[in-house]
């Protein structure tokens, strides 16, 4: 049974903390746009408020939740119980992309541990908490987080990470700007 909740409780932020994985969705504001949902997971999430969060973002393959922030602000971020009792958290909001050289991207930074190749931090206003039972979720056993993307951001280096970016992340895979405005000579 699905419950709407005023606030974030000491009680739900201790639970969502504790999971390995949540999930972000956003779509953008044209109807021909595509939806998108990303996997999230080591520790890249904080609740900084009853009805504020953040995630840090890691440099990957695309920039869709960016792109769909710029657009239209709309985000819902999904935590599951693998283990343990279950249950289901969604937290609908507005969120905004922090970048480097924004005044708030070193104080929401450090509340986090280092990891090579942070792109970002999504911070979430949110507006609407709810849970609910999650009984057809699945009992997993958690084994340890990758390293994969760490090796991967290492290996390319801080100019690396940059051309990367550039390359991958100026645009959605519908054409919005993501996390950076594209110089004039690249539009």
């Amino acid at each position: 049974m699905s419950k709407q909740r005023d606030f974030i409780d000491d009680d739900l932020a201790t639970w969502l903390g504790e999971q390995h994985l949540f999930f972000v969705a956003t779509a953008p504001t044209s109807l021909e746009g595509h939806v998108n949902c990303s996997p999230k997971g080591g520790d890249t999430f904080r609740v900084l408020g009853p009805m504020e969060v953040a995630y840090m973002d890691l440099t990957g393959s695309g920039a869709e939740t960016a792109a769909h922030l710029r657009d239209n602000g709309r985000i819902v971020l999904m935590f599951c119980a693998f283990e343990g009792k279950p249950n289901v958290a969604r937290l609908h909001g507005r969120g905004e992309v922090i970048i480097e050289g924004d005044p708030h991207f070193e104080e929401l930074v450090a509340l986090f541990p280092r990891k090579p190749g942070v792109r970002s931090v999504v911070r979430v206003q949110v507006t609407r908490v709810s849970t609910s039972c999650g009984f057809a979720v699945p009992l997993m056993d958690f084994k340890d987080d990758r390293d994969t993307l760490d090796r991967f951001a290492l290996s390319k280096g801080s100019e690396g990470l940059a051309e990367y970016r550039l390359l991958k992340n100026s645009r959605s895979i519908d054409g919005l700007p993501a996390l950076f405005d594209e110089p004039e000579t690249m539009a």
